[in-house]
């Protein structure tokens, strides 16, 4: 016993394994924790001896068994405390904790190397402090959709028509065949929704994914010494995250070191001022908020639901229901129409009841149908259940049910095959807007890029790769006799960024710039000569040098000057206690220019969005010379364009001009040199003003405000920053402006096929709504029966509105000039299109009606059937017509569109059943060869029909411009 109870302190830390260089608070808590174990352990043993009266083993193994869980290597700091001390920005508490120092070494974090970040390592730490997720409402239901599209008006209105029919249907008919016409709307209402619930549903999970795509962001980590990229997902505790502009902090943590770190926390407190970030007096980083200025590494205290963010977010649900501008639209033409079906359906019913009290009907056998007194009851209720439903008849077809379902379905292909494209769909209502677009104001980084391996801007993997490759530079040797001692990080305004530093050898300070050379060497008054030698940089010798600066860029090169002052003694102090670098009395070092090659197809996309009537505009911090080179180079500009100089512009110049002056040269402007991003954000809003619909890329952090500002935000995927990628509509994966002009041309390609299928719908609807009219008013009933309308108005609809949404964009989209923002939906050349052909077969059918008996020598019966077939043919026929509005030739590209020919197919498939087969539930008569024959001739008189109309010239203004859809 006395054996088992002597252990001594050091036996102790043998057995736990207490590593002699833990920090004092870590090495008491394991012999806290040694004295704990063996406590219990002799209590467990005298229990045991009370309860078998057996003696206590004379002798004891020569080790104990520590069942350790992997999370109690955190277990001496509190983690809750820890969480807790981050979010109220609690520093006297941290103090207590060790500072940032002492909650490093208890997360087992080397502030400099990171974690070891092993498999291990990461599902311990997973374990004991959970993973960087947090989790989202639930997504919608099917049954959810379904329920919302029942609440579309035109739903209702034909759910109402059903009921109607139905039960004047069995009034009149009978159980066994009055079901018919009611049961068949019913069926229709049934179709629509699946339809669209299944297309909303797809629609949304489709949704969800690109948000899982465009959430997973890419941190960069340091794990056991190295930098790496990791998913946002992957941050563990104890992880150290560098920080950058633009980057998002991706969990609660601590600022370890870094440099004039500021931070907008407005996501997460609503402040718009930036906060900044340093080791005394604020160290405290949280998860969502945005890197506005300079750069650091911070260590990561909380993940997922421990932070403010996670929290927030995983009771936020994004709308993915939301309309698109095209969609209101077309709403709201709908609904027009739909007002336009009910007035005619009003008028038939009152001209019905007027011919039959005024004894202007005949029933089958001849005889007048109402005569005063004589007429039973129960015969004028049978006839106002009829005249009744010829009128519901006439509401159902005027309805046209497959518009909204068309924009959902073009816009739903369209969003996918534009993620094929390189180009990513953040909000829908880009895709059709993209269409309208007018100008492009686009930044040098689209038109431009580089491929170089070390980490940095790109301008710094530039400078070091050629320091490291030609001149053989060793970073790590030169670090190594430098301590940094502050930074000022670059950004857009000042467009140069400095440092300084402490030489270790001799203890001396520097200060060192690089930056837009202009601006540099206006802060010089001395230069090294090839020598090394200093010299006076006098007027001479400074117009020298801003004509080198002049021709570097001339040649489309970035110019970049380096300077240098080492401070005085007597001023050292002051320098390591100041936070702003002296700028003044430098030594111009260097000068270096980078080129920035014109990306591969740059200049044919910028020929095709100009070739379709669209500006690009070129705005870049470059100098003038740079600038205008470049743009040269890609197309933008022209050699002879800026002979009166309004072409290209400073950012200063045209930040200065009056408000007037703006909106006069905005639109001749090109190019805009050394802008900010106020200049960027300012021609946005000039050139809205005018009217145009204007689409931005942008990369950076300040590209924010314009991106937001404009009709559609593109952010770049690759070198953009997470700031710019939120405020954007569209990420261009690639970041290239070819595929810019790729979005353009899906845009258009929306737009039109929308406007092919409204095209194709009205003359389904104006046709049937004057035939059924015409003999409703004429002959007291009406040719086609509700089934056999809803049988054109829906399956053909819905099936037309997925031939027609799956046209793929065309080169003929981009010889036209861009729709603008206030052009009607339907044009005039669509309404040239549509009349022609409700036209004729109005006049085609309203023959059949009163002529076809006669004309084909057949029953009553066998002509109705001769109309419904006739009328559902001149459909596929004219669905070919809808696919090229002005061209002639409507076959081209046919063959690259096999779902178009398989609907085509599956219609004609549907119909032959429904004339041949379905006799009591359509209504119809079997036909003959013959009769087939007629039918198809006269249908397929609608392509040279369409091809005549197609010569007839319409004017520019619009055909209803007094209505405004």
């Amino acid at each position: 016993m006395s054996n088992f109870l002597h252990v001594s302190v050091s036996c102790i830390e043998s057995i736990i394994d207490a590593p002699a260089t833990l920090s004092k608070p870590n090495r008491r808590w394991h012999l806290a924790f040694a004295t704990i174990y063996y406590s219990r352990a002799f209590h467990s043993l005298l229990n045991k001896k009370n309860k078998k009266t057996s003696k206590l083993p004379l002798s004891t193994p020569s080790f104990v068994v520590l069942n350790v869980e992997p999370h109690l290597a955190f277990s001496y700091i509190d983690h809750k405390s820890l969480t807790e001390v981050v979010k109220k920005k609690n520093l006297d508490q941290l103090r207590e904790f060790g500072g940032v120092a002492g909650v490093a070494d208890a997360l087992k974090t080397d502030a400099k190397n990171g974690i070891h970040g092993d498999i291990e390592d990461i599902a311990r730490r997973q374990k004991a402090f959970g993973s960087n997720t947090y989790p989202r409402p639930p997504a919608k239901r099917f049954f959810y959709f379904v329920l919302e599209a029942f609440k579309d008006l035109t739903i209702l209105i034909l759910l109402a028509c059903a009921t109607l029919s139905l039960g004047f249907g069995i009034k009149e008919h009978g159980l066994k065949e009055g079901w018919y016409d009611g049961g068949s709307i019913y069926v229709a209402v049934f179709l629509v929704i699946s339809v669209s619930a299944v297309s909303n549903f797809r629609q949304n999970r489709q949704f969800e994914k690109l948000s899982k795509v465009s959430n997973n962001i890419k941190v960069e980590v340091v794990r056991d010494g190295h930098r790496q990229q990791i998913s946002i997902f992957e941050i563990v505790v104890g992880d150290v995250v560098c920080l950058k502009i633009g980057d998002q902090v991706a969990a609660d943590g601590l600022f370890l070191h870094g440099h004039s770190l500021q931070v907008d926390e407005s996501s997460m407190t609503g402040e718009s001022d930036h906060v900044e970030v340093n080791s005394h007096h604020n160290p405290f980083l949280f998860s969502g908020t945005k890197v506005a200025d300079g750069y650091g590494q911070m260590l990561v205290t909380s993940v997922g639901m421990d932070t403010t963010w996670g929290e927030m977010m995983s009771t936020i649900s994004r709308d993915l229901n939301e309309q698109t501008p095209l969609q209101a639209r077309l709403n709201k033409l709908t609904s027009s129409i739909g007002k336009v079906g009910l007035a005619v359906a009003f008028l038939v019913l009152v001209v019905l009841v007027v011919r039959y009290f005024t004894g202007n009907t005949e029933d089958e056998n001849g005889n007048q149908e109402f005569n005063g007194g004589k007429t039973k009851a129960n015969d004028i209720v049978n006839a106002m259940v009829r005249i009744i439903a010829a009128a519901v008849t006439i509401v159902v077809v005027a309805i046209p049910e497959g518009l909204p379902l068309a924009v959902t379905l073009t816009l739903a292909y369209s969003m996918k095959r534009m993620m094929a494209d390189q180009a990513m769909v953040r909000k829908l209502s880009a895709c059709e807007t993209m269409g309208s677009a007018t100008t492009i104001c686009t930044d040098k980084t689209a038109a431009s890029g580089s491929e170089i391996e070390i980490s940095g801007s790109p301008t710094e993997k530039a400078i070091l790769s050629w320091a490291v490759l030609e001149l053989d530079m060793d970073m790590e040797v030169i670090k190594q006799y430098y301590a940094i001692l502050h930074v000022e990080a670059f950004n857009s305004e000042k467009k140069r960024s400095g440092v300084l530093m402490r030489k270790k050898a001799d203890n001396t300070i520097h200060v060192h710039w690089k930056g837009a050379a202009e601006m540099i060497l206006a802060m010089c008054s001395s230069y090294y000569d090839a020598s090394g030698s200093i010299k006076n940089l006098d007027d001479g010798e400074r117009m020298t040098f801003e004509h080198i600066i002049q021709g570097m860029a001339a040649s489309s090169l970035r110019c970049i000057a380096f300077a240098h002052i080492q401070i005085p003694e007597e001023e050292q102090e002051i320098s390591e206690g100041m936070q702003k670098l002296k700028e003044d009395s430098l030594t111009l070092i260097g000068l270096v220019g980078i080129k920035d090659p014109c990306r591969q197809g740059v200049r044919k996309a910028v020929e095709d969005c100009q070739y379709a009537g669209v500006n690009v505009k070129m705005i870049t911090g470059d100098n003038v010379f740079t600038a205008r080179a470049i743009a040269t180079e890609c197309g933008i500009l022209r050699p002879d364009q800026d002979m009166n100089g309004e072409a290209v512009v400073e950012g200063e110049v045209f930040r200065n001009y009056t408000p007037e002056e703006r909106m006069e040269k905005v639109g001749k402007i090109r190019v805009m040199a050394r802008s900010s991003p106020f200049d960027k954000l300012l021609m946005v809003q000039c050139l809205k003003q005018k009217g145009h619909v204007v689409a931005v890329t942008g990369d950076g952090t300040n590209d924010a405000p314009a991106l937001k500002e404009a009709d559609i935000g593109l952010s770049m995927g690759i070198q953009g920053t997470e700031v710019a990628k939120e405020s954007s509509d569209i990420i261009i994966l690639d970041d290239n402006f070819a595929s810019v002009a790729t979005v353009l041309k899906w845009g258009r390609c929306v737009y039109n096929n929308i406007q092919k299928f409204i095209q194709f719908q009205l003359t389904v609807n104006v046709a049937a709504l004057v035939i059924n009219f015409v003999a409703a008013v004429s002959a007291g009933e009406v040719p086609l029966t509700a089934v056999q309308l809803l049988w054109v108005n829906l399956i053909m609809d819905t099936l037309g509105a997925l031939a027609l949404a799956t046209e793929q964009p065309t080169k003929e989209l981009m010889e036209k000039p861009p729709v603008g923002r206030t052009e009607p939906l339907i044009s005039n050349i669509m309404w040239r299109n549509l009349l022609a052909q409700a036209l004729y077969q109005i006049a085609i059918l309203l023959t059949l009606q009163f002529k076809g008996e006669s004309l084909f020598g057949v029953s009553e019966k066998v002509n109705d059937t001769l109309i419904f077939n006739t009328f559902v043919l001149c459909q596929v026929f004219n669905e070919f017509n809808a696919r090229k509005l002005e061209k002639k030739n409507v076959f081209k590209g046919l063959h690259k569109n096999k779902l178009f020919l398989g609907i085509i197919g599956i219609t004609i498939i549907l119909q032959v059943v429904m004339v041949e087969f379905l006799k009591k539930f359509a209504n119809t008569e079997r036909l003959n060869w013959g009769q087939w024959g007629a039918c198809i001739g006269i249908a397929a008189a609608s392509w040279p029909i369409g091809w005549v109309v197609k010569c007839i010239p319409v004017s520019e203004k619009p055909f209803l411009s007094y209505l405004k859809w």
